[in-house]
């Protein structure tokens, strides 16, 4: 059993996708962030950091519970202990870790700035808009052209593809149309179509 740790949040997202895709059993505990839930004292006890999502594992290593968090050491964790959607060796292991690490680098952070500067900002900041709206452009191109030449980001569908797409599904909110990157709505359609990735886009229920 597992208990995940999350709000509907892109990188609360990928966990659940993960969790979904693998079949496993786990419990969803709301950390509604806009209340402040995250700094609670029992949450800071599982992520000292107050950020969803974490989670713990109650048969990690030497069978005993493991609290774990930030979402990208998360799904490295889960797909290598399940031994699914992370190669166990080889340059594809790398490939998936590099564009993972990408992910986490790039499309995170970055369309992060542009939701902020263009729906929570108190007041506009046209600088910070236009700046973090470029990038954001400018990633999409970054993966429009690997997926011009690749069916998914790193061989087959992977850890790697589950940590982006939470992101790009929010393109509305980067003032981005899909037509303009016809490899990535492809690619973003064709995962989107996936039954386990649509239960997990729905975590938590509740909100």
């Amino acid at each position: 059993m597992i208990d995940l740790y999350t709000w509907s949040t892109p990188n609360g997202r990928k966990v659940s996708i993960l969790l979904e895709e693998l079949g496993l059993e786990y419990r969803t505990h709301a950390i509604n962030i806009g209340k402040g839930d995250q700094h609670t004292e029992a949450f800071v006890k599982i992520n000292p950091n107050s950020k969803i999502p974490a989670i713990v594992d109650h048969e990690g290593p030497e069978g005993q519970p493991f609290n774990l968090f930030e979402s990208g050491a998360i799904l490295f964790y889960l797909a290598e202990k399940h031994g699914r959607f992370l190669p166990e060796s080889g340059h594809l292991r790398y490939e998936v870790m590099q564009w993972l690490m990408f992910q986490m680098g790039g499309p995170g952070p970055m369309f992060g700035q542009v939701h902020h500067f263009l729906r929570a900002a108190p007041e506009p900041v046209p600088y910070a808009i236009e700046r973090y709206s470029k990038e954001t452009r400018r990633l999409y191109g970054v993966l429009d052209r690997h997926l011009s030449s690749n069916h998914h980001l790193a061989g087959d569908y992977s850890i790697a593809d589950i940590a982006t797409y939470p992101w790009v599904a929010r393109f509305e909110w980067h003032k981005v149309d899909l037509v303009d990157f016809p490899n990535v709505k492809r690619w973003f359609d064709e995962i989107g179509g996936r039954e386990p990735v649509q239960r997990g886009m729905k975590v938590p229920s509740a909100n």
